[in-house]
Protein backbone atom coordinates (compact mmCIF):
# COMPACT_ATOMS: atom_id res chain seq x y z
CA UNK A 1 0.00 0.00 0.00
CA UNK A 2 2.60 2.51 1.11
CA UNK A 3 4.63 3.41 -2.12
CA UNK A 4 8.20 3.78 -1.34
CA UNK A 5 9.00 7.65 -0.84
CA UNK A 6 12.19 8.79 -3.08
CA UNK A 7 14.94 10.92 -1.09
CA UNK A 8 14.06 14.58 -1.48
CA UNK A 9 17.33 16.47 -3.43
CA UNK A 10 19.41 18.51 -1.64
CA UNK A 11 20.68 22.05 -2.74
CA UNK A 12 23.07 24.01 -0.90
CA UNK A 13 21.47 27.05 0.43
CA UNK A 14 24.17 29.00 -1.39
CA UNK A 15 23.04 27.60 -4.54
CA UNK A 16 19.60 28.63 -3.63
CA UNK A 17 20.57 31.90 -3.34
CA UNK A 18 22.36 31.96 -6.27
CA UNK A 19 19.68 30.74 -8.25
CA UNK A 20 16.82 33.13 -6.01
CA UNK A 21 19.19 36.20 -7.11
CA UNK A 22 19.52 35.83 -11.10
CA UNK A 23 15.97 35.11 -11.08
CA UNK A 24 15.43 38.38 -9.39
CA UNK A 25 17.66 40.15 -11.73
CA UNK A 26 16.05 38.73 -14.72
CA UNK A 27 12.26 39.65 -13.43
CA UNK A 28 13.49 43.22 -12.48
CA UNK A 29 15.50 44.17 -16.47
CA UNK A 30 12.12 42.54 -17.42
CA UNK A 31 9.89 44.84 -15.77
CA UNK A 32 12.15 47.57 -16.90
CA UNK A 33 12.13 47.20 -20.36
CA UNK A 34 8.27 46.45 -20.17
CA UNK A 35 7.58 49.81 -18.22
CA UNK A 36 10.61 51.73 -21.08
CA UNK A 37 8.25 50.24 -23.74
CA UNK A 38 5.59 51.51 -21.99
CA UNK A 39 6.81 54.83 -21.52
CA UNK A 40 8.07 55.29 -25.02
CA UNK A 41 4.54 54.07 -26.74
CA UNK A 42 2.37 56.49 -24.53
CA UNK A 43 5.19 59.26 -25.23
CA UNK A 44 5.09 58.29 -29.14
CA UNK A 45 1.00 58.24 -29.17
CA UNK A 46 0.76 61.49 -27.72
CA UNK A 47 3.50 63.05 -29.85
CA UNK A 48 1.09 61.70 -32.70
CA UNK A 49 -2.04 63.21 -31.39
CA UNK A 50 -0.50 66.65 -31.77
CA UNK A 51 0.32 66.13 -34.96
CA UNK A 52 -3.19 64.47 -35.78
CA UNK A 53 -5.03 67.38 -34.19
CA UNK A 54 -2.82 70.01 -35.77
CA UNK A 55 -3.43 68.87 -39.26
CA UNK A 56 -7.44 68.38 -38.16
CA UNK A 57 -7.53 72.10 -37.74
CA UNK A 58 -6.40 72.70 -41.28
CA UNK A 59 -2.86 73.78 -40.75
CA UNK A 60 0.33 72.60 -43.04
CA UNK A 61 3.01 73.13 -41.18
CA UNK A 62 2.45 70.22 -38.38
CA UNK A 63 4.91 67.84 -38.17
CA UNK A 64 8.51 69.55 -36.70
CA UNK A 65 11.68 69.28 -39.32
CA UNK A 66 14.63 68.63 -37.72
CA UNK A 67 16.68 71.28 -39.42
CA UNK A 68 20.14 70.64 -37.11
CA UNK A 69 23.17 69.92 -39.63
CA UNK A 70 26.12 67.30 -38.34
CA UNK A 71 29.57 68.29 -39.15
Amino acid sequence: MDEPTQPRETRDPAEEQRDRRITNIFLIVFFAVIVGSGLWLVNAMVEQKAIDDCASTGRRNCAPIDTTTVR
